[in-house]
């Protein structure tokens, strides 16, 4: 492995623990030329999976871009960055464990939503803004009456 420092060939490994829930082995290294420590993740190699669109187009699925959207929905809101993690690596499992080569970007953004219901009410009604495309503001009133009502039913 090159050292991302040096850019030299050869480290061994300091340490190596489970990483994402045993999904992953964590390795810490360190460069056997300049002494630099670092960190790599080893992980099984999967069958590439599509995300088929609204439109019908296909493009491969793209964990960072899951992310990205939940960390918007997020923005401001007292969640810490390892919960909105393990509520990608849920969201990734749950689509994977589907089976199929090909997810609709639908049932992405219900899994995403159903897990941001249970951890953050505001982010939910944003990332549910964003992704139902609320045509006006009775179908965003709808919405946050049903998850007002879920709450409820909670407590």
């Amino acid at each position: 492995m090159k050292c991302p420092h040096c850019h030299k060939n050869g480290s061994r490994v300091v340490d190596s623990r489970p990483a994402d829930d045993g999904h992953a082995i964590r390795r810490r290294r360190e460069c056997e030329n300049c002494g630099f420590r670092f960190t790599t993740f080893e992980r099984v190699e999967s069958t590439p999976l599509l995300v088929v669109k609204k439109n019908g187009t296909r493009e491969v699925y793209d964990r960072d871009k899951v992310l990205r959207g939940v960390l918007r929905a997020a923005e401001k809101r007292p969640i810490a960055m390892d919960d909105i993690q393990k509520l990608v690596d849920k969201v990734e499992a749950k689509v994977r464990a589907a089976g199929s080569n090909e997810v609709s970007s639908q049932l992405i953004g219900s899994y995403v939503m159903e897990l941001l219901s249970k951890l953050d009410g505001i982010a939910y009604v944003r990332f549910a803004s964003v992704y139902r495309e609320f045509k006006d503001m009775n179908a965003f009133v709808d919405e946050l009456q049903d998850l007002m009502a879920e709450q409820k039913k909670q407590k």
